[in-house]
């Protein structure tokens, strides 16, 4: 039998006219949501104490074996207010069955996909007044694990808690749909073979900040990595895929090797791509492919993809010493992007049942 979560409802809401104040300019992760969903996990009991609560902070003692050791996932989906008034999330079992697979490498308890979604849906029910309803905009949910025992030693907890937290959002990146400019790690990695690249877990993105750093030191707005060994192969961005379209209309992203995080909207455009009648590659992509590519016509788009930003087109490539620049016209990332934002906000129809209607 999965978990119930209780609500315990905020006895201080957001007043009417704040709520309207953030809806009307969400940003992205600036504002929360009233309420927050928590379970907790022990070796001894399980899954227990399902609730959903006022937003909070965390009472955590020094010793919290997270500081110490970063035994910590999360992922990140979107609610959409629907045409017809209701409220839909857009594929939450395909994170809940990533999140098991990161949980999994990070020995940490693996939640039931089943309880996963419901955690989502208690809060989002519970906070359904803060689903904004403007075009581009939509409720972002972040549930997260961590270990909450008390104490040193390095060793899987025996503790953890399990959260969901929601944001209202516009778009990622200043500007929307604007093509952004990329800067090449020559320096830092993100992932390597054996590692927990392809978990969604915290420390990967604390290892990428440095690089991304540097890309806005250099006037960029993301950072792409290279494998770790011959440095040589596009892996991803700091926090997105990768895909490119070549000049025949195929579309390419690279193949999944273990230290690339195998993103949903990634998927999702795998098989949106091929029900627009395009043929789809997943290999390896040498970064001089793409540098090349550009100049002789081979690769007419570039574009970056996560459930935040969506989908974003490439501007240019910059690394130390040189830079290309992409074409300005994207026909075919604006296609799929229309296409995508169109299923999950219910206006074109949902051919592979990726919307779950919150009831």
């Amino acid at each position: 039998m999965g978990l119930h979560f209780d609500v315990e409802a905020t006895t201080t809401p957001t007043s009417a006219e704040r709520l309207a104040e953030i809806l009307a300019n969400p940003g992205f992760g600036r504002a929360f949501t009233d309420h927050m969903a928590v379970a907790k996990w022990s070796a001894d009991e399980g899954w227990y104490e399902a609730s959903v609560q006022a937003y909070a902070p965390l009472p955590m003692d020094p010793a919290t074996q997270v500081f110490h050791y970063a035994q910590a996932i999360f992922e990140g989906f979107k609610a959409y207010a629907q045409p017809d008034g209701t409220i839909a999330t857009f594929r939450p079992e395909a994170n809940g069955a990533r999140f098991r697979r990161s949980a999994a490498r990070m020995a940490l308890p693996e939640l039931p996909v089943e309880d996963f979604v419901a955690a989502a849906d208690a809060l989002i029910r519970t906070d359904a007044a803060w689903v904004p309803t403007a075009e581009g905009t939509s409720l972002y949910l972040r549930p997260f694990m961590m270990a909450t025992e008390v104490g040193l030693g390095v060793r899987p907890a025996r503790e953890v808690t399990f959260l969901v937290i929601a944001s209202p959002s516009a778009a990622y990146f200043a500007g929307g749909a604007k093509q952004v400019t990329i800067w090449l790690s020559e320096d830092f990695t993100r992932a390597a073979p054996g590692g927990t690249g392809a978990a969604k877990c915290a420390g990967n993105y604390a290892a990428s900040l440095i690089a991304q750093q540097e890309a806005i030191a250099n006037g960029c707005e993301q950072v792409l990595f290279l494998d770790a060994v011959e440095r040589r192969w596009v892996e991803e961005f700091g926090g997105m895929n990768v895909w490119f379209v070549l000049d025949d209309g195929t579309l390419v992203t690279p193949e999944l090797t273990g230290s690339i995080l195998e993103g949903i909207t990634r998927e999702s455009i795998i098989a949106l791509a091929k029900d627009l009648g395009r043929d789809v590659e997943e290999r390896r992509v040498d970064v001089d492919e793409w540098r090349k590519g550009v100049d002789t016509g081979r690769i007419t788009e570039v574009f970056a993809c996560g459930t935040a930003a969506v989908i974003s087109s490439i501007g240019a490539l910059r690394w130390h010493g040189g830079e290309v620049a992409m074409p300005t016209e994207t026909p075919v990332a604006d296609q799929i992007r229309d296409t995508l934002i169109g299923i999950q906000h219910g206006r074109l129809p949902d051919p592979h049942g990726w919307l779950h209607r919150i009831g």
